[in-house]
């Protein structure tokens, strides 16, 4: 098999996701880092977001534009029916609970316009990055079924598929602290397990991480669904 291309999510972005004047919905936006880039690639953003802790950090970060941060789930979206251009689940359709997959992007569909966009981009249970994660929560199977919800989803006709596409993204680290730092954001349960195993984890990260002048670089693959709610 061919490994996939090595691209940034944000080139990916910008080439699969129309952005300029469009009403977009970041749905389980995190820190908003996000919700800021579609923000100053001319779309009006509204982030959405369940973790308290997360929304601070958000909100208190230096807004681009007219990004606005709402707390919620996405299984109940705080949005009128068709009133989005497009949803967008980055890296957190699997951070939803297995049994509201299918609800959140039925959601998603009923709060775009026809012809609207689902752009659902989520890692690989594969590669340096996820294997760094894995012994402080393994998430193959959340993000297994979460590509099985949108494998239903289609099925069912509710959103057609325009494209899947696999790439290899890598993410820059300053150092492990920052690595740990955003590990334990995701979830502040994971901080004990974390630090348990920190020196473990210290010399796999130095193992897995390829380091350069102005860091240290992970790879993650990951796969892109672009749905289109159509009649």
């Amino acid at each position: 098999m061919n490994k996939p291309p090595r691209r940034k999510h944000s080139d990916v972005m910008r080439e699969y996701l129309p952005l300029k004047g469009t009403r977009v919905a970041d749905i389980g936006c995190g820190d908003g880092s996000l919700a800021r880039f579609m923000t100053r690639e001319g779309a009006t953003v509204t982030g959405i977001e369940p973790s308290e802790r997360q929304l601070a950090r958000a909100r208190a970060a230096e807004p681009t534009g007219g990004e606005t941060y709402l707390q919620g789930v996405a299984e109940h979206l705080p949005f009128e029916d068709e009133s989005l251009d497009a949803a967008v689940f980055f890296n957190s359709l699997h951070h939803v609970p297995v049994e509201g997959q299918a609800r959140a992007l039925a959601e998603a569909a009923r709060v775009v316009r026809m012809g609207g966009l689902i752009y659902v981009q989520e890692p690989l249970a594969a590669g340096p990055h996820f294997e760094l994660v894995r012994p402080i929560e393994d998430e193959t199977h959340v993000r297994a079924k979460a590509e099985e919800a949108i494998e239903a989803t289609v099925a069912a006709g509710l959103l057609v598929q325009d494209l899947e596409l696999v790439y290899d993204a890598p993410y820059k680290i300053a150092d492990f602290e920052a690595f740990k730092a955003g590990v334990i954001a995701v979830d502040e349960g994971r901080r004990p397990r974390f630090e348990a195993m920190e020196e473990d984890l210290r010399t796999a990260f130095e193992a897995l991480a390829e380091r350069r002048d102005d860091g240290y670089w992970l790879f993650q693959p990951a796969r892109l669904n672009l749905l289109r709610k159509a009649p």
